[in-house]
């Protein structure tokens, strides 16, 4: 049996599913996956990107790894554990900003490895941000001030999971979203997230859940700053709004 036969043996028996389940979840027969953690037939490319994908696990490490040595919670802290980080270079081999716009964010999570999708994304460079590998992210909602809804940050790709750096902010890419948030350690293997915005409450995130961590280096706003109203008649339409809205509630 080859290496990458043992990894996904000991990935799904990890996970507890049966053979069967997980070749439905890859969408290919029970026979055809048998094979392949058998070792009796090669994988091609597109069956080892789904696989990788499924396990959040990079196709360099299920091919080259002994995974069943390696903590895979701890595998963003591995040195080159990535097969392959995409990047755009500019025609001097500088490297550009992709852009992760809010229309294709929902794609980043499927997509983040795939250089297809990177080279699909807009670009900017930045001349002041040099020594690393930058991507920028849009910033959702209120919790995150002074930065808005339309706002980007500019993140710093951290290799390991160490380089996160107590108490400030970073993007961090999970199994199921794009979060900007102030991080802090929570014991072993796991974070608090926490907003800036003290009406949003904190909470944990699991180190084996992440897959990206980008460090906070710069942010893009396309809107002037506009701190917020809290003249008399504001407060008082904001009450109002929220009677309202109570009331609405109610007769639901």
């Amino acid at each position: 049996m080859s290496l990458f036969s043992d990894n996904i043996r000991a990935l799904r028996e990890k996970k507890k599913i049966s053979q069967g389940k997980l070749a439905e979840d890859l969408e290919i027969t029970r026979e055809r996956y048998v094979k392949y953690e058998y070792g009796n037939s090669e994988a091609p490319y597109d069956i080892l990107k789904r696989i990788a994908h499924y396990y959040h696990i990079s196709i360099d490490l299920l091919l080259s790894v002994d995974i069943r040595k390696v903590p895979t919670e701890n595998l963003l802290a591995l040195e080159n554990n990535r097969m392959l980080l995409p990047i755009k270079v500019d025609g001097g081999g500088e490297s550009y900003i992709e852009v992760v716009t809010q229309k294709v964010k929902a794609g980043y999570i499927s997509g983040y490895a795939d250089p297809e999708y990177i080279e699909g994304l807009e670009h900017v460079s930045l001349p002041f941000l040099k020594n690393g590998k930058y991507r920028a992210f849009p910033v959702e909602g209120d919790s995150m001030p002074p930065h808005k809804d339309g706002s980007l940050i500019v993140g710093r790709y951290l290799e390991s999971l160490n380089e996160i750096a107590e108490g400030r902010t970073h993007v961090m890419v999970t199994r199921d979203d794009v979060i900007y948030k102030r991080v802090k350690r929570n014991g072993e293997g796991s974070y608090m997230l926490y907003s800036d915005n003290d009406f949003y409450k904190p909470y944990p995130i699991n180190s084996e859940d992440i897959i990206e961590v980008w460090a906070y280096a710069a942010s893009i706003s396309t809107k002037e700053f506009e701190p917020d109203d809290f003249s008399p008649e504001n407060i008082k339409e904001m009450f109002l709004e929220l009677k309202r809205e109570i009331a609405e509630i109610k007769r639901k």
